[in-house]
This record gives structure tokens, sequence and C-alpha cells, in this order.
């Protein structure tokens, strides 16, 4: 059995612990607040520049002019690049090997296929670096701070070119998407060739050029759109996931520290009672 020194220095280094669990909860509702403040203000961008790619793809197809659009050419897949989003820093829980295990799942159900992968976030880099996976490009340090539009805008430019150029044939994306403070949602999306959105009610636009070039323009900023919004997804998701890890690990630190104590008093019980037995035993043999 632990001596009583020992179950001392284990509660305090528990209490130790805790109160560095729960500095790191109160981070992560900080910065899980204006996360979500980020995510819900992206939101009805894409949603509106969904519906208005809906109406002019739309009136593209009525128009029907024969003229090919790039970023919605349909190839043999033969070459994938999938875009894995993860955190920069662990302690989220299972959010990171959540992600990872649903990109290998992808792998695995596209060995037919070249896969090549754009990992966002050091956790995801780390991990198939490790493994020596085909990586394309990294971007290990997107998570330190608040996620920009620039950065999503340099990654979707490269995508875009790289599909452009017939380098590869699909993009598809990976990502943890914020649904709230308990919950988030694993999805793998495809990006490129965009898959427009179900027809809608339609608008009446009024256009100044050809509905076709028009489509040509917006499909672009359609897919920075998603790329962005997928990044503040996977950040407020991050936060959410390493708030609730650290309130359950703030919660089993109380209980490890009541099971400590209880030993602890049953140890210096025993000592006091072994004292006083030898204090009677002595006064006993002295009479």
């Amino acid at each position: 059995m632990p001596s009583l020194i020992d179950l001392r220095r284990r509660i305090r280094s528990v209490k130790n612990t805790q109160q560095i669990t729960k500095a790191m909860k109160v981070v992560s509702a900080a910065k899980l607040r204006r996360a979500q403040d980020r995510v819900l203000a992206a939101r009805p961008y894409s949603q509106i520049i969904q519906r208005m790619l809906s109406n002019v793809a739309q009136a593209a197809a009525e128009q029907n002019s024969g003229e090919e659009i790039d970023l919605l050419a349909r190839r043999p897949e033969k070459r994938i690049l999938l875009l894995v989003i993860t955190a920069d820093r662990g302690l989220a829980g299972a959010f990171n090997s959540n992600v990872i295990r649903l990109a290998l799942k992808f792998i695995a159900e596209h060995r037919e296929s070249e896969v090549r992968l754009e990992l966002m976030g050091r956790k995801g880099r780390d991990f198939f670096k490790r493994r020596r996976a085909n990586i394309s490009g990294e971007y290990a340090t997107l998570f330190q701070k608040p996620p920009r539009y620039e950065d999503a805008l340099e990654i979707a430019r490269k995508v875009i070119d790289l599909f452009r150029k017939a380098e590869i044939d699909a993009v598809d994306l990976v990502v943890n998407n914020f649904k709230s403070m308990l919950a988030s949602q694993l999805v793998t999306t495809r990006l490129l060739p965009v898959e427009l959105p179900e027809k809608q009610e339609q608008i009446d636009y009024i256009y100044e050029q050809p509905p076709g070039e028009l489509l040509a323009a917006l499909l672009p900023r359609y897919i920075e759109a998603q790329i962005y919004r997928a990044m503040l997804e996977s950040d407020a998701a991050q936060h959410a996931a390493r708030m609730t890890a650290m309130e359950a690990a703030s919660t089993n630190a109380t209980d490890v520290i009541s099971e400590l104590t209880l030993k602890m008093n049953r140890v210096r019980q025993a000592s006091i009672t072994r004292e006083i037995i030898e204090i009677v035993s002595g006064a006993a043999a002295l009479d």
C-alpha cells in the first residue's frame, strides 16, 4: 500500500493538473465563442453563393451555348486530390483521430486511384508524414491564429490550377463541421468537378453578360468560399472538442482526488490505530 507521503504527493499532482485543465477549458470556451461567431457570419454568404450558382447554372443550361466549363469537366478519376483539415494542436479528444480515420477510409475506398493529400493542420501533417503518404502540399500552422481568407484563397487557386491542367481529376475535402458545443459532423465533400446545387425556384436575374461566362467566373469564388467555410467550421469544432475534453478531464481529476483522499484517510487511520495499539501494549507490558 502507498505511504501517506506518496498519496499526498499524488493528490497535489492531480490538483495541479486539474488547474491546468480548467484553465484550458476557459481559454477554449473564449476561443469557441469567437470561432462560432465567424462560422455563423460565413454561413449566409456560402448559402447565397450556392443559390446564385444554382440560378446562373439553370440560365446557362437554358441558353445551351455549347461551351464547356473547365471546372465542371468530368474525367475518369485516376488521380484524386484529398484535402484533409485537422488541428495544429491535440488535447481535443478524438477530433483529429476521427478526421484522420475518415481520410484513411477514403484512401482505402479509392485504391484503384492515385490519391494525393493536401494537409491543412499540423496533426494531420505529422500523421501522414510518418507513414510516407503521397503528400502534395502541407499547411502546418493554419490554425495557430483564426483562419484567414487569404490562406483559403491560396489553397483554392492551387487546386483549381491543378484541375484545369488535368494533373488531377477530382478534389475532395475531409472536414469536421461544427454543429454545436457538444456535437460535430464528419463529412467528405466533393469540390471539383463542381457539383451544381439542386435546382431551386429560379430568380429572374438580368444578365449583362452570357450566363455561361458568368458561371465560369462564379465557380472559382464558390470553391474559395467552400474551403474558407470548411476552415472556419473545423476551427470552431476543434475548440468545442477541446473544451469538452478539458471539462471531462477536470471531472475525472475530481474523482481521482476523492479516491486518493479516501485512501489517504484510511492509511492515516490505520497508522493512528497501530500507534494506539503499540502504546496500549507497551503500557500493559509495564504493568
